[in-house]
């Protein structure tokens, strides 16, 4: 075998949620910070992706993260996700796996009852305390980026729901957060192709229709993803994160939760010190909860805490064959949905 590339790639899901880890092989990224990295990927050469996230080597489902030599002294490791759109600078579910990752492989030593572990990612630090017995890391607490509301109520017209109402927050990377209601349907696995439908059209609609950049970290700019939000008998908050070209985070969503704790707060809803919970699609859960009150760029924030677990179910190895005329990989509709043809 004449292989040109080989990563080496650790199989790892939280909560459901599949986010690979690349831990051996990753060239380097040229950048003098995480943000930077994220840039390069996405702006100049975004092969590696591809290679990753794209068929023959891929599937729609899932991330895989690159794990990268920390740029801030106090981190132990940096991150970036990379997925079929593009690179994105911030996920919880996929912190969790990086942070499962690196105390299961050993690449950061274990200690129990608890380890610490602090993420460098392109949205800032993220605190990973991981509780750990017999070897295993059996949860994390994530302290995430600072969350903070762009809009509250913004409206806009749309030709299958009409008038529909969202709002636009920050929790690591932007969301637009959409009442499930509004659509005319639930947060169930039956629906998912109806959400991932609705979701992906009303994305495209909100970023035609407006900017939003963040104050700090110019290199996050966009609506990410739209998340549809209800609220379950119990009480529970459930969530369906529909993410680029068509799929649903089987995860609660760590990111999301963060940006709707920062519209829960904004409207009075939650205080420093509050706990929920938010369960996925399939049922998974991770617990919520607002740590503090801070100020980003001058406008109100708050710092969330998201809680979950990872498994890791696998090992394995990606080459590529220098004569492999399919090395920038590709989606087909029948799998990746109607949006598969925008993949670039």
């Amino acid at each position: 075998m004449r292989w040109k590339r080989t990563i080496q790639l650790l199989d790892v899901h939280c909560e459901g949620e599949i986010g690979k880890v690349a831990i051996g092989g990753v060239p380097k990224i040229p950048g003098n910070t995480i943000a930077e990295q994220l840039n390069y990927i996405n702006t100049v050469d975004d092969s590696l992706r591809r290679f990753l996230c794209l068929e023959p080597r891929a599937a729609a489902t899932g991330s895989v993260n690159l794990l990268l030599p920390a740029k801030r002294p106090e981190a132990d490791a940096g991150f970036i996700i990379l997925q079929a759109d593009q690179a994105h600078a911030s996920s919880g579910s996929n912190s969790i796996c990086i942070t499962t990752a690196l105390l299961e492989s050993g690449i950061v030593e274990m200690k129990e009852p608890e380890t610490v572990v602090v993420l460098d990612t392109a949205a800032g630090l993220v605190k990973a305390t991981a509780t750990c017995h017999d070897g295993r890391c059996e949860k994390v607490k994530l302290t995430m980026v600072p969350s903070f509301v762009e809009a509250l109520d913004v409206e806009i017209d749309t030709p299958h729901w009409g008038r529909v109402r969202f709002d636009i927050s920050y929790g690591g990377i932007f969301y637009a957060l959409v009442d499930v209601d509004q659509i005319g349907t639930k947060i169930e696995k039956a629906n998912a192709r109806a959400l991932v439908d609705a979701g992906m059209a009303l994305k495209d609609l909100i970023n035609k229709s407006m900017k939003v950049v963040h104050p700090e970290i110019p290199e996050i700019n966009g609506i990410a993803y739209v998340m549809f939000r209800d609220r379950d008998p119990d009480g529970t908050v459930r969530t369906a994160t529909t993410m680029w070209p068509g799929r649903v985070d089987r995860s609660p969503c760590g990111t999301g939760n963060s940006a709707n704790l920062a519209t829960l707060h904004a409207r009075g809803l939650v205080k420093v010190g509050d706990t929920f919970r938010s369960r996925s699609i399939i049922g998974s859960q991770f617990e919520v909860g607002l740590e503090a009150e801070t100020v980003v760029a001058g406008r109100k924030a708050i710092i969330p805490t998201i809680t979950g677990r990872g498994w890791t179910f696998g090992l394995h190895q990606i080459a590529l064959d220098p004569t492999d005329p399919l090395a920038d990989g590709f989606a087909m509709t029948d799998t990746w949905g109607p949006q598969a043809g925008e993949i670039r």
